[in-house]
Parts: structure tokens; C-alpha cells; sequence
């Protein structure tokens, strides 16, 4: 009886007798049974890590390293991930745990601003159709890899631009030598020249799996192997969410720890390799260069992928800290997770350059001229370095199952965002058809990502990656901690907190105050100008969008930011009272904002107190409003 409390089981024994004959409901043993909870928290904590160890972390960290100084880029990562991501993660992880809801409904605290919960789901919907498509790459490679030799190993007699050994010059006193390091000549990196020749790597990405058309323009039909990698990865997708929580919880027990055996076992490999060494050095040895810390690129670039890499803003943080118990340590949790990521960006990092170092041997290049980023890398530059290897075939499997598995961790969070907010939205239409609703979201995901498996698909897949997934964030987390820092109340938001974690000191709370009233903020609103001010048209490769195609990309920009003043208004015109009035009452929590629990409200949510708040005079009413609105800072 504890689990449902007395009036519940009262009802339903006087109103269907029969029911203590039925089988008990799934979510019996949980503390929520009507959301359902985490079965452990190790479920949680492996679904969380899973979720923030994204394709970033190894195929975007390590280039930015090498970028920026190697080692020196290490010292302002971990700065910004203690002022701005680990503040950030506590942030979002103790809303979505408090109320125990979704990132729409979580914006009950601050009314007016519930369209930024709208607007991070939108982020997160656009941005699973085109990860849904990453996922089909890795699993058409790892299809491609049981081959010996592997397919891109060496290039297609039929096709003229393609070289299986590149073409590099150094300019010497303005003369090009071809055999410049069969002659001992130290050559300076900005001297090497690269002719335009595609490696077979390139060639194979280009035009056999994507089978690349020559820009957005041109679609072309659909690449069916693509297509039906993309149903699979789909249909995985839809298997391990068809429970929920419940499902999911027990797939990642190996989604989220098999990606650190690859990493750890193609690190003990590539620290063998000849050439290794060199790779090392690059990434983050001896070749380091403190002077870049003196440079404000590295500074923003840091930032950037701090906070890129935790996935704040996009609302999955919320949806599965939302099924935690009410007084789980989501304090310690941040402290977990957040530099759990961390390392494993530094570790892949290690893994990633010991392999480029040893295929820059064998080619007799500089390390530089063989490393990329993004799909470059794990398309393009590690597949062809992988192919250099002895059992080249099983080492190209298992990297590319990692990314698969990396990949669905990060896939499983963006869905379960949009399937909790639908629950929370309409429980008692979805409720008990989870499975079914899981189904269409995939469904539907799986058609909407069809243009990006055509010809043009890749174009498709950048255009959403450079305008959905990059500054438009930076705007949510922006108006995210204004809202809860400033509009709700600083310090209610650190009572709400205390009343999961306990009572703590006050000094305990000033480090987290300075950084949710001031230094994050700043940081993000310095960031967010800057990437403004330094946008440019995003192209693939050589490849530029048309002027259409830029067009649409910020149709998606305002299509998502375009929800905030929306709901806004909307809001302001649905509220009695004057103008003033009215946005007093928005800034105000609304009534549905508490515990999702009665037995977790106590004395600041109880329903006596709301109602002895009822009473109050409408001008004490005011004062009240005003006093919370003023007294943030406190």
C-alpha cells in the first residue's frame, strides 16, 4: 500500500473488486509507477554516459587538440568544462529530476518561457533523422569490412583520378621534388604539396557508398544500400526503445561499454605500430604549443566542444535524469558523467592518432597532411589507415561497430526525448502503448531521412549539421539559465535541489551561484556573438550550397526559434489581467509546477499551501511576484 497510498488502493478495490486478482502493473516496483523509474541507477548512469559519448568525442576532440596545440588544448578544455559544462549538466540533470518531466513540461517554472522547451525538442527531432543516417553509414561499413581485402584499400581500375599511393611535393627553392624524402630533404609543412588525386578511401566514400552526386542541386535517385542500412539501424532503434526506459536500460549495459574495449584495444594496438610515435606527438606531446593559450580561438574552440560534447540544450539531459528517484545524488552524477566524457575524448584521441601516425609512415607524409575531422576521419582517413594493418578486416570491424554502438547511445536519448514529451503531453492516450508509439516515431524518422540517403544525401547531412546543431543551442542554454537563474529564482532553484540532496552550506552553493548567475552565462552570450559574427556559408569539402539551400537552412534556424516568442505571446493573450499582470503571472511558477509526487512536495508544495496562497490579497499577490523576481540573486 506505500507503493500506490491508501486512497488509490481504496478506490480501486470499492470500484473493481477484481483488480486484486490481476496481475500487477510493469512499473510495481518503482517509486513513480505511473512514469516508471530507472530498474538501477547504474541503468541511469551508462544510459547518461552513453548519451553525452557522442561520434564527437572521436572524430572532433582529437582534431581540435591537434589544431590547437596538442597538449596545450587540454588546459582550457578542462577550464571550461568546470565553469561551464559540469555547472550546466547539475543544472539541467537536477530540473529534470526534481519535477520528474520532460524538457516542455519542465518549463512550468517559468511559463513564458516554455517555448524553449518546445524548441530543444525541435533540435533534438531534426538532428535524429541525420544521426539515424550516421548510424546506416557505420553499419554499411562494418557490412563492408567482412572483405579481404577491404574494399577501399585499393582504388577501381575504372576510375582515372584515383591513386593508391598520393602524389606529394615539396617546394624547394621553387622547384617541386616528388622524392623528397627518399633524398633526405627536410621539407616545412607549409613546402608540402599534395596533388589532387583522391586516395582509394576517398574514392570508395564518394562514389560507391555515397555515390555522391556533384552538389544539393543534383538529388539523384536513392542508394538503396543506404537506404536499407537505414531501415536497420531504424528498426534497432525502435527494438531496444520498445519499453521504454525498461528496454533500453538493459541494452546499454553493453552499447555503453563496449565502445571503451575498441578504444582501448585499438590503443594497445596502435602504440605498436611504427610510426606510432609521431602520431602521439602530434596529438599531444612533445610538439605541443603553449603559445596558442595566448590566442582566443582556443579559448572558444574549448568552450565550444565542452559544450557540444555534454549534449546540454538538446533535452535528453532533463528526459532521463526525469526518471531517477526524487532523492537520487544528481550531484555526484554530474561530477561522474562529465568527466567521464572528458576522458574518454582524450583516450580516443590517443587511439585515433597512434593509427594516423603509423599510415603517415608507410606514406612518407607529415602527420598533418593525413589527419581530418569529422566524416573525413572516420569515413575516410582512419579507414584507410586501418587497411595498413595485418588483419586489416577485423580491426575495421570493430571500429566501426563501435560507432554503431557510440552512435546508438546518442540515438536512444534523442528518441526517448521525443517519445516522454509526448507521453507527458497526452498520458492517458499513450498510456500502456508505448510500443506502438515508439514504432510510428521510428517510422516516421525513417521516411523523413530518406532525401538524406540519396545522391545528394551527404549535402543534406551537413546542411543540418551546420545550421541545427551548432549556434541555435547556444541561444536555448543561453535563455535556459536566464530563466531558471534570474526569472525562477536562484536561490528557490537551490531549495528545490536541497530538498533531494538535503540541507547544505552556504558556501557549499557559492561556486555554483557564480557560475549559474554569471560566468556560464557570459561565456555562452561571448560565444554565441562571436559564432554570429564569424558565420560563414557552410560547404562540403570544395562543394558550395546554393542560395536556396542556404535559405532553408535558416527556415530550419527560425523554424526552431521561432517556438519561443511564439508560445510567448500565446501565452500572454490566454492570461486574465492587465499586461503587467500578465507577465508577472508568466514569470511566476505555474500550479502544475511541483514534485511529481505528493510525497516529495512537503511544506513549499503542498497542496494547503497553495490554496492558503489563493487567499492572499491581490496586492500582497503582486508583492509576491515582484519579491521572486527581484530577489534572484539572493
Amino acid at each position: 500500500m506505500r507503493k500506490y497510498g491508501w486512497n488509490t488502493v481504496r478506490d480501486l478495490i470499492f470500484r473493481n473488486p477484481s483488480v486484486v486478482t490481476q496481475e500487477p502493473p510493469v512499473n510495481e516496483g518503482d517509486e513513480n509507477t505511473e512514469r516508471g523509474n530507472w530498474s538501477s541507477k547504474r541503468e541511469y548512469i551508462l544510459s547518461t554516459i552513453g548519451y553525452a559519448v557522442g561520434l564527437g568525442n572521436i572524430w572532433r576532440f582529437p582534431y581540435l587538440a591537434y589544431k590547437n596545440g596538442g597538449g596545450a588544448f587540454l588546459i582550457p578544455y578542462f577550464v571550461m568544462l568546470v565553469v561551464t559544462g559540469i555547472p550546466l549538466f547539475f543544472l539541467e540533470s537536477s530540473l529534470g529530476q526534481f519535477c520528474s518531466q520532460g524538457p516542455i513540461n519542465t518549463w512550468r517554472a517559468v511559463p513564458i518561457l516554455q517555448g524553449v522547451g518546445i524548441a530543444m525538442v525541435m533540435v533534438t527531432l531534426i538532428v535524429s533523422i541525420y544521426y539515424n543516417v550516421i548510424l546506416a553509414y557505420s553499419l554499411y561499413y562494418m557490412f563492408a569490412s567482412f572483405q579481404s581485402p577491404l574494399p577501399w584499400s585499393s582504388c577501381v581500375s575504372t576510375y582515372s583520378n584515383c591513386s593508391n599511393t598520393p602524389s606529394v611535393s615539396c617546394n624547394v627553392s621553387g622547384v617541386l621534388v616528388a622524392n623528397w624524402t627518399q633524398e633526405n630533404i627536410t621539407c616545412p609543412l607549409s613546402d608540402v604539396i599534395t596533388a589532387s588525386v583522391q586516395s582509394p578511401s576517398e574514392h570508395y566514400w564518394d562514389r560507391v557508398a555515397l555515390q555522391r552526386s556533384s552538389g544539393l542541386s543534383e538529388t539523384g535517385p536513392v542508394v538503396w544500400h543506404l537506404a536499407l542500412c537505414l531501415l536497420l539501424s531504424s528498426i534497432i532503434v525502435a527494438a531496444a526503445l520498445a519499453r521504454g526506459i525498461k528496454s533500453s536500460g538493459k541494452v546499454v549495459y553493453f552499447t555503453a561499454t563496449f565502445p571503451y574495449v575498441v578504444i582501448i584495444t585499438l590503443l594497445i594496438r596502435g602504440v605498436t605500430l611504427e610510426g606510432a610515435r609521431d602520431g602521439i606527438e602530434f596529438y599531444i606531446g612533445s610538439q605541443s604549443n603553449l603559445t596558442k593559450l595566448t590566442e582566443a580561438q582556443i579559448w572558444k574552440d574549448a568552450a565550444t566542444q565542452t559544450f557540444y560534447s555534454l549534449s546540454i540544450g538538446w533535452g535528453g539531459v532533463m528526459t532521463l535524469a526525469s526518471y531517477n528517484n526524487f532523492h537520487n545524488n544528481v550531484f555526484k552524477d554530474a561530477f561522474v558523467v562529465t568527466l567521464t566524457n572528458a576522458g574518454t575524448s582524450v583516450i580516443a584521441g590517443f587511439a585515433i592518432f597512434s593509427i594516423l601516425g603509423h599510415m603517415a609512415h608507410i606514406y612518407n607524409m607529415p602527420v598533418g597532411e593525413v589527419v581530418k575531422e569529422g566524416f573525413g576521419l572516420a569515413f575516410i582517413a582512419y579507414p584507410d589507415a586501418l587497411s595498413k594493418l595485418p588483419v586489416s578486416p577485423l580491426w575495421s570491424v570493430l571500429f566501426f561497430f563501435m560507432l554503431l554502438t557510440v552512435g546508438l547511445d546518442s540515438q536512444f536519448a534523442g528518441i526517448e526525448v521525443i517519445l516522454t514529451c509526448l507521453s507527458d503531453a497526452c498520458p492517458k492516450m499513450f498510456k500502456n502503448k508505448h510500443a506502438l508509439l515508439t514504432v510510428t516515431t521510428c517510422a516516421g524518422l525513417y521516411l523523413l531521412g530518406l532525401p538524406c540517403v540519396t545522391q545528394a544525401g551527404i549535402y543534406w547531412v551537413t546542411l543540418i549539421d551546420q545550421f541545427v546543431a551548432s549556434w541555435v543551442l547556444l541561444v536555448l542554454v543561453l535563455l535556459e539559465i536566464i530563466g531558471i537563474s534570474y526569472i525562477y529564482g536562484g536561490n528557490r532553484f537551490i531549495k528545490d535541489i536541497e530538498m533531494m540532496l538535503g540541507k547544505k552550506s552556504f558556501t557549499f552553493w557559492l561556486w555554483w551561484r557564480a557560475c549559474w548567475f554569471f560566468i556560464s552565462p557570459c561565456i555562452i552570450a561571448v560565444i554565441l556573438v562571436w559564432s554570429l559574427m564569424t558565420f560563414t556559408p557552410p560547404l562540403y569539402g570544395t562543394v558550395p550550397f546554393p542560395g536556396w539551400g542556404l535559405a532553408l537552412g535558416w527556415c530550419m534556424v527560425g523554424f526552431i526559434l521561432l517556438w519561443i516568442p511564439v508560445i510567448a505571446v500565446y501565452k500572454l493573450i490566454r492570461t486574465e489581467g492587465s499586461p503587467w499582470k500578465r507577465l508577472k503571472l508568466l514569470c511566476s511558477p505555474s500550479k502544475k509546477w511541483h514534485p511529481y509526487l505528493d510525497v516529495h512536495r512537503g511544506e513549499r508544495y503542498s497542496e494547503e499551501r497553495c490554496c492558503r496562497m489563493k487567499n492572499l490579497d491581490n496586492k500582497l499577490d503582486e508583492d509576491i511576484n515582484v519579491n521572486v523576481i527581484s530577489s534572484s540573486w539572493l
